[in-house]
């Protein structure tokens, strides 16, 4: 008689911790499985068990993988909208288990390093960014990296501090050929007359014209639909 085979469950992650990353936006911080894997870019699904409230839009979500894989934990950031979902997401006591689906998308940066990334990132779209740049950055990538970053404030832009930062201190930074080069735009009803945009404009010409880079660009978590890579 054949052996009979006990279903899996899947991942069942434990909530580490939770903090606001920008204003509206929380970052939680999960348990990484044993054997997870994932490529930075690639996204997941969250399924909370047993929530306290639901709706028609169900218990699961997708969202874009913030962390980078050499971490030892995983990271999702979500704008804290008024649904059932975010609710309970928010509520969520730390230690308690959610199920997660394995990694998927292909959303990565190419393998061609001769040839520049520039990356498009509007609001909460930055999260697989955030993901690739410091994995590129731990793994001295030789790619050039470019990215561009649009949010209405300062005080809307999850992860600001930390890019800036990564621009500054990469080994391999300077002002003429850096591994990652950032840009930070404000948008505003002056959009198409601020210097920080023509700046932007003239930087992404240079880049996006003459070096013939490889796009890429994301608008937002939860809708694999919103990536796009050009």
């Amino acid at each position: 008689m054949a052996a009979q085979e006990v279903p899996r469950l899947g991942n069942l992650p434990k909530l580490l911790s939770r903090v606001e990353v920008a204003e509206g936006t929380m970052a939680f911080h999960f348990e990484k499985p044993p054997g997870f894997d994932f490529k930075p870019g690639q996204s997941a699904d969250l399924t909370l068990l047993n929530p306290p409230e639901t709706d028609s839009e169900g218990n699961t979500r997708t969202f874009s993988i913030a962390s980078a894989p050499f971490e030892n934990h995983l990271i999702f950031v979500t704008r804290m909208r008024d649904t059932a979902f975010k609710r309970s997401l928010k509520k969520l006591p730390l230690g308690v288990p959610v199920k997660m689906d394995s990694a998927t998308g292909s959303f990565a940066l190419h393998k061609n390093s001769a040839k520049p990334a520039v990356f498009l990132a509007g609001g909460i779209g930055i999260t697989p960014f955030f993901s690739i740049v410091r994995q590129a950055n731990h793994d001295r990538a030789p790619h050039q990296l470019y990215l561009f970053y649009s949010n209405r404030r300062p005080e809307d832009a999850p992860f600001l501090d930390p890019l800036q930062k990564l621009e500054t201190t990469n080994p391999w930074h300077d002002d003429r050929n850096a591994t990652l080069q950032g840009h930070v735009g404000r948008r505003d009803r002056f959009y198409q007359q601020s210097d920080a945009v023509k700046t932007s404009k003239q930087v992404a010409r240079t880049y996006l014209l003459h070096r013939r880079p490889t796009r890429h660009g994301h608008r937002h978590e939860e809708n694999a639909g919103g990536i796009r890579r050009r």
